[in-house]
């Protein structure tokens, strides 16, 4: 009995299997005209990793259960599902809504059915949820040909935007226009939530319009206007905390102890810790467990960041109007809590459109005026570590300091045979006697009055300083200021005729104040035997002229449009920065409130003309 039991269970988990059990399936993908579709997803719907691409002549294989649906999409056609049999054919329909989309191409706008260059685009449907902090960060993975890859985890710092590759060992960076105006150093003006659309001109037959300038690309931006309606108020509001997602795997002490010794032994020399499994830090306490864990010190865990947005907008046929305020600050996680790495923008945004005349149905010329007046300012406080770089750095120092150094130095001992001799001024005899001064240091200390570790103390680690010291010295300060101002004229001349004037300008003023507020001594090559503050600031001013005549016409299921246009363009930029040495009072750093004289200042000016007719 229990033999035909256990073969009837056998059975069971046969036909099961056999059930269960995937086939393989081919066909081919073609449009509505019988051409082949290539490179469109063939995925079993509900089923992650489950699919295949179409090759050159439109054919794939995948498994799949006959039971399971595949999902077959492209972009520009509708998707479509099929239950899966031998030798399939598909057919895809053209997604007409798609076609019909409006993009920004140079000075106009065209539908996607008539353009034949490269354009990607973004719409605010598409950066909604993702919430980043620059409009760079915003295209990851959204467009096909960019790409976007984070330049550090600085806050607040830009992104490396590179279409189609890098097309030149120089500056790769692709030209940035903002509704109409380019703008000079990157989009970290604009608040995401402003954006109405983005898209990415990614060939030289789309960018042509822009000469030159195009070469690594063109990125047009577009911001939002009022929708028709009453007034809507949109609020905004989020609140996170960051941590380091992994940290760096490092020897413990007992194991950085035994290394140290082998290789002190291999190279002829005597073992450096006379037994790695009873160590002692550098202020003579035993060791036990890990040892100085430096990662843990320097990481900021739970990171706060927030971000508010509001915006009040609407439209009438009088009046189109979109107002916006963003504030957005970040903490980072390494030296956010010690103020050297931080991040806060403030932003403010006014697009308004008015209809001056409209007289359209009257007549059908100089029947319409429409007069559009925007203005955005951007305001950034900003600190920062060095970045991308092991050796000095916070978090290279951190990740080279030996697990057997303490933080601080705690024994009184320790102390005064080395440290307090740094910050002594004098000079004695062999009696103890003063007989002159000299440099002396003032040594980073903790909130409880410790010293910091030096870490050449215990050895040569030449660049590499303690990490929580480095992080005592007051940051350097960045600040920038970003107008944004833009007047355009529209006039409705004649039938399809129409003429448009844009004025617009990209005022930047940025700069950084730093200053040393003691003479400290972090190691041999890192210390500081003045007092002193530095300044520097800069200044760019752009403007931009530009006539053009639109003429479009659409007969039947024909259209065309002509335009002529001129353009000029004025750059300008300042450099102003100076320094001084022995400050009179540390709580009041300021070059005008110092004793002496460091350094050269310096001043550059640099103006560019440009005009141009398309």
């Amino acid at each position: 009995m229990k033999i035909k039991s256990l073969l009837l269970a056998t059975a069971l988990l046969m036909s099961t299997s056999a059930l269960a059990q995937k086939n393989t399936f081919k066909g081919v993908v073609l449009d509505d005209l019988g051409e082949p579709v290539i490179g469109a997803t063939v995925q079993v719907k509900g089923v992650k990793g489950a699919g295949a691409i179409t090759d050159l002549d439109g054919n794939f294989v995948i498994d799949a259960d006959a039971n399971q649906t595949l999902v077959i999409t492209y972009i520009g056609y509708k998707d479509a599902e099929i239950h899966p049999s031998a030798n399939m054919k598909i057919t895809l329909k053209q997604d007409d809504k798609a076609l019909d989309e409006v993009v920004v191409v140079g000075y106009g706008v065209q539908k996607k059915s008539v353009v034949t260059a490269a354009i990607a685009k973004v719409s605010t449907e598409d950066l909604a949820g993702k919430s980043p902090v620059r409009v760079d960060n915003a295209l990851k993975g959204l467009a096909a040909g960019v790409n976007v890859t984070s330049s550090s985890g600085q806050p607040g710092e830009g992104s490396k935007v590179r279409v189609r590759g890098t097309g030149t060992i120089n500056n790769s960076d692709p030209l940035y226009i903002v509704d109409g105006m380019p703008i000079e150093g990157g989009l970290d003006y604009l608040n995401p939530s402003d954006i109405e659309s983005i898209e990415v001109l990614k060939d030289a037959a789309s960018g042509a319009i822009y000469g030159a300038r195009a070469a690594n690309g063109v990125i047009l931006v577009t911001t939002k206007k009022g929708k028709m309606g009453k007034a809507q108020i949109n609020y905004n509001f989020s609140y996170g905390w960051q941590s380091a997602w992994k940290k760096r795997d490092v020897t413990s002490a007992t194991d950085y102890a035994i290394l140290q010794n082998e290789r002190a032994v291999n190279g002829g020399q005597a073992p450096v810790f006379a037994d790695p499994y009873a160590l002692t830090d550098s202020n003579g306490k035993a060791i036990s467990g890990f040892g100085t864990d430096w990662q843990d010190l320097v990481f900021n865990d739970n990171a706060p960041v927030q971000n508010h947005e509001v915006s009040i907008s609407g439209a009438s046929e009088k009046i189109n109007y979109y107002l916006s305020m963003g504030y957005y600050k970040q903490e980072g996680i390494v030296g956010g809590n010690y103020g050297q790495s931080n991040y806060e923008r403030l932003s403010l945004r006014s697009n308004n459109i008015y209809n001056v005349m409209d007289a359209s149905k009257e007549r059908n010329f100089l029947n319409k005026l429409d007069v559009n007046v925007n203005m955005a300012y951007t305001r950034v406080k900003s600190t920062g570590i060095s970045t991308n770089s092991e050796f000095g750095s916070v978090l290279g120092s951190a990740l080279y300091m030996a697990p057997t150094l303490a933080p601080t130095v705690t024994d009184g001992n320790v102390a005064k045979s080395y440290y307090d001799k740094l910050e002594d001024p004098n000079v004695y005899d062999s009696e103890g006697k003063v007989i002159g001064t000299r440099d002396f240091y003032e040594i980073p200390r903790d909130a409880n009055g410790n010293y910091y570790t030096i870490p050449g103390m215990a050895g040569t680690y030449q660049e590499m300083n303690n990490p929580l010291a480095m992080m005592s010295i007051p940051a350097a300060k960045n600040w920038s200021h970003k107008f944004v101002p833009k007047f355009s004229i529209d006039l409705q001349l004649w039938d399809n005729l129409k003429y448009h004037f844009t004025y617009s300008a990209d005022l930047s003023f940025w700069g950084t104040d730093s200053y040393v507020a003691s003479k400290y001594y972090l190691s041999g090559n890192n210390k500081q035997t003045h007092t002193s503050a530095t300044k520097s600031s800069s200044k760019g001013i752009n403007w931009q002229v530009e006539n053009t005549l639109t003429y479009d016409k659409t007969i039947g299921k024909h259209s065309f449009a002509v335009v002529l246009g001129q353009s000029a363009m004025k750059n300008k930029s300042d450099y102003l920065g100076g320094s001084r040495w022995n400050l009179v009072n540390v709580n009041k750093p300021s070059i005008d409130y110092a004793t002496g004289n460091y350094g050269v200042t310096s001043k550059s000016v640099w103006i560019r003309h440009r005009s141009s007719l398309v």
